[in-house]
């Protein structure tokens, strides 16, 4: 194990036990719940691990790498940081920890635009490496600044979202009164009280806020008239005609998160991106959805040699993240998992997570025999029911 490594917490389920101890409820239900009944939330993780992989132990094998290139940078293992919105929220300074953990083990964090800190801040912590996912605003000349920001802050990679149309019905934080405009209910203020380090170091750094549009926020809402301005200003549809202006104005790559059909897929192809994320939001927007690893492998052979097809929601694991490549992911990014590591380690949470995660991925590699995270493809068995 490298540095960072807590040997009492050697897999995601303790780091979210842990995690569930420290948080208040209601922050630690924003993360942990999926929408509606939690089908399509259990259904990702579940039908993931129908994958089956198959060991050559006679192969003249030496050792494995887990160095993954991805849009012409080589990173120390396949799988990076999901964007999360207020990660603050969750757990105090959050998306800084988990950002210069990020840069410093050499993977790649994406800077959600409604996480709680600001695209140059990131960029700072990163230098200049960070990706970032943009929500769609409904003014185009709010749009045009905000990539110009992201540009300015040398980001490589814009991440275009395109699956809130709406957001999820989750009773979980309906329950919570964090569906906008959230509620500082009793049951709320003495859930902090019981977690006193979460209180503490939140006053510290302060009520978390969406840090990177601050530019644009107009001093002194409440609460409900920040909510009602968020739905004023963001649109979460997606459309050609609005991705165009995008495509032609971004100079980096672009990449398109929440791809969930063919159809999509084949659209994404046709509009120029450079990539996609197959994803269903990890089960927090659809719980009819079908699982992003079948979605994953009705796409990763159409398209997988035309763009970068890339995965999120439902990886838990570095066995999951070996799954997920066998079956035709370029790269895999997590966001709960993280975000679990963070509320139960703290400032220790991000290099934890990450060296658990390599050395989970590696002992699979090794135990295939398996030299490179390009071959795994040819050590998968069956998708049973996929």
């Amino acid at each position: 194990m490298s540095k960072g490594f807590h040997p009492d917490y050697p897999s995601i389920a303790d780091l979210r036990n842990k995690s569930r101890k420290k948080v208040p409820g209601f922050a630690f239900e924003y993360l942990d719940g999926g929408c509606n009944d939690d089908v399509s939330l259990d259904r990702n993780t579940r039908e993931l691990r129908e994958i089956t992989l198959e060991p050559r132990y006679l192969n003249n094998y030496n050792e494995s790498s887990t160095k993954t290139t991805l849009f012409g940078k080589e990173y120390d293992a396949p799988f990076g940081i999901a964007p999360v919105g207020l990660q603050g929220l969750m757990w105090p300074n959050a998306p800084e920890i988990l950002a210069k953990s990020a840069f410093e083990n050499n993977i790649p964090f994406i800077l959600s635009t409604v996480t709680t800190m600001s695209i140059e801040r990131a960029s700072e912590i990163t230098e200049g490496n960070v990706w970032f996912q943009l929500y769609n605003p409904v003014d185009d000349r709010l749009r045009d600044d905000i990539i110009d920001r992201a540009q300015a802050a040398h980001c490589p990679v814009l991440v275009l979202l395109c699956d809130v149309p709406t957001f999820g019905y989750r009773p979980r934080d309906i329950r919570n009164g964090l569906a906008l405009p959230p509620k500082m209910t009793l049951k709320n203020i003495l859930q902090i009280l019981g977690k006193p380090e979460w209180a503490l170091k939140t006053l510290k750094h302060g009520q978390p806020t969406f840090e990177s549009l601050k530019p644009y926020t107009p001093e002194g809402l409440n609460l409900k008239q920040l909510g009602a301005f968020m739905d004023k200003t963001f649109n979460g549809t997606l459309t050609p005609e609005k991705i165009k202006p995008i495509r032609d104005k971004w100079k980096g790559k672009l990449v398109l998160k929440g791809v969930a059909s063919l159809a999509d897929a084949k659209m994404a192809a046709e509009l120029g991106f450079d990539g996609i994320i197959v994803s269903n939001h990890g089960g927090r927007q659809l719980d009819a959805a079908q699982s992003t690893i079948k979605c994953l492998q009705e796409i990763a052979p159409i398209y997988g040699d035309k763009m970068e097809v890339m995965m999120d929601s439902g990886l838990r694991s570095g066995p999951d993240i070996a799954r997920a490549m066998a079956a035709g992911a370029a790269f895999t990014f997590m966001g709960r998992s993280f975000m679990y590591g963070v509320g139960a380690l703290g400032n220790r949470g991000g290099d934890h997570t990450i060296s658990m995660l390599k050395t989970q991925f590696k002992q699979v590699m090794d135990q295939l025999c398996c030299d490179r995270v390009d071959q795994l493809s040819h050590h998968i068995i069956k998708s049973q029911s996929l």
